[in-house]
């Protein structure tokens, strides 16, 4: 029997910020009951840190530079099969409820239902410049006020966008429960996707409550902008940590604001499963938890995401269902491997790609098997950068190259917290070496770096037209019938109420 399978996805989430990985004081109850059960993956990248890129990668499976997928305004082509495209085609269900960032005017990329709209623009708005790479944006990038405004409120954007994802998803799970009654027996994909724990670090009481200032500890390790390498002081310049200054109580209230919105992260995970078991299909689902990529908070003097240090390039990955054994993995790998593990999941196999995949299963670790490969591959081409910035994680290794910077090098075996660069220590230089020959056979940067800025011109062409009114908003509006919602003319009232009670009224019961 195919699994169902349910992945629910956080914005922003750094694994270390959660009870599951470790973190001393985050309550996460939910995503540490499914690692209790299932596999917890300790060394998860994302394959670009930014929402956009990182996304298109995880839903394609393959690596950023291959597709185009650059920046947080680069067009998912209609045309690069996903994995919910490969999973209808198993016989799967297959639903998108929340966010995934596509850009372009294909707004499912594969999902046969999407039941909410998205939470930022797909269109072309946010394109960078690399002919101008120095210059910060303004119109939508971040700055330190998003810090200084941390705390509380009662309600935000974000908060509405996260609760009507949440009913949406679980309304569409009593629904699959509603056709299971019915007969429907066919397998779903649900892809549930949340915008917290993303900046602002706004949090509802309840969650802020949770927790308190002395609780809150300020980043271990903080380095003055001439101690920085050369792209972190860009991007430290582009969010304006370098004029800007926080004291300890702005670090700290941010912080706890992040970690009391990871809280409530973990609370739409528990809804989620909770609507699995009700409807009795949790035994037989697959339940994945991840993240888009991380967050910095204040580590290194950097916030937000953009860089490769573990903050901001580690994501969670837990995974609990049949065939999971319980356990930790420690190899290295990214969200580019969750295209073939779902395909293997469902019944699939490589034969059925209809385009090169990056990545590989990870199903022989969720059984507990070995696994030889222990590998994640990173690249990041947005902004606050003029070339493509390549990371390789292999074993205890770290190695982040560009163009325009020295190489980093750094063992994560001995030096978690990434404070020693290690790339000219005669004791890593053949390691260094290897390194940097890989990078030159794996990227030429300066065809990547070209056709960046062709894509990026234009793009800023098209969405100067489609400004003036060229064209029709690709913004997603999600379809709704209220004549075949509830109780309308398309069923009397007795059908109504069967369709929708569930469990539904047995004959012994009337």
């Amino acid at each position: 029997m195919q699994p169902n399978i349910v992945i629910v996805m956080a914005d922003q989430l750094a694994p270390h910020w959660t009870g599951t990985y470790g973190h001393p004081v985050a309550q996460t109850p939910h995503m540490d009951a499914i690692a209790a059960r299932g596999m917890r993956f300790d060394a998860a990248y994302c394959n670009s840190p930014l929402c956009a890129p990182s996304r298109f990668a995880f839903m394609s499976g393959q690596l950023i530079s291959r597709i185009a997928a650059y920046d947080n305004a680069s067009e998912f082509r209609a045309s690069v099969p996903t994995f919910a495209h490969y999973l209808k085609a198993l016989g799967y269900r297959t639903c998108l409820s929340g966010k995934m960032h596509f850009v372009g005017p294909d707004q499912k990329h594969g999902f046969q239902d999407r039941i909410t709209t998205d939470i930022y623009p797909a269109d072309f708005a946010w394109t960078p410049d690399w002919e101008a790479s120095d210059e910060r944006i303004d119109k939508w990038y971040h700055n330190m006020q998003t810090i200084k405004e941390s705390g509380v409120a009662q309600a935000t954007f974000q908060i509405d966008y996260d609760d009507e994802v949440g009913f949406a998803a679980r309304r569409w799970l009593f629904d699959r429960a509603r056709d299971r009654a019915a007969g429907d027996d066919a397998p779903f994909l649900l892809v549930t996707s949340f915008i917290h724990p993303h900046d602002p670090y706004v949090a509802r009481p309840e969650w802020w409550n949770l927790y308190s200032d002395d609780q809150i500890d300020l980043p271990a390790s903080v380095l003055a902008p001439e101690d920085q390498d050369p792209f972190s002081r860009r991007i430290m310049e582009g969010i304006e940590a370098h004029t800007v200054p926080l004291n300890d109580a702005e670090v700290r209230r941010a912080r706890r604001a992040y970690l009391a919105n990871v809280s409530y992260f973990d609370s739409k995970l528990g809804e989620v499963v909770r609507t699995l078991d009700e409807t009795g299909v949790l035994d037989n689902t697959i339940v994945i938890v991840t993240a888009d990529h991380g967050d910095m908070l204040g580590e290194r003097g950097l916030w937000y995401k953009m860089n490769f240090f573990e903050q901001s390039a580690r994501v969670p990955l837990i995974m609990a269902g049949p065939e999971v054994v319980h356990g930790v993995a420690s190899n290295s790998c990214s969200l580019v491997d969750l295209l073939p593990t779902l395909v293997e999941i469902a019944g699939g196999t490589p034969a059925m790609f209809g385009e090169p995949v990056d990545g590989r299963s990870l199903m022989p670790l969720a059984r507990g098997s070995a696994d030889p490969v222990d590998e994640a591959i990173g690249e990041y081409c947005a902004e606050m950068t003029p070339y493509p910035v390549c990371m390789i994680r292999r074993g205890g290794l770290k190695y982040i190259h560009c163009d325009a910077d020295p190489p980093q090098l750094y063992d994560l075996a001995v030096d978690p917290l990434e404070q020693k660069n290690v790339a000219d220590d005669p004791r890593y230089s053949d390691r260094a070496i290897a390194f940097a020959a890989e990078v030159a056979l794996r990227w030429d940067s300066e065809k990547l770096r070209a056709d960046i800025i062709t894509t990026q011109k234009s793009r800023r062409a098209l969405h100067a037209a489609m400004e003036a009114g060229a064209g029709e908003s690709w913004d997603y509006n999600p379809p709704r019938h209220a004549a075949q919602e509830y109780v309308r003319n398309h069923l009397d009232w007795t059908e109504a109420a069967a369709r929708y009670r569930f469990p539904p009224v047995s004959e012994t019961d009337s």
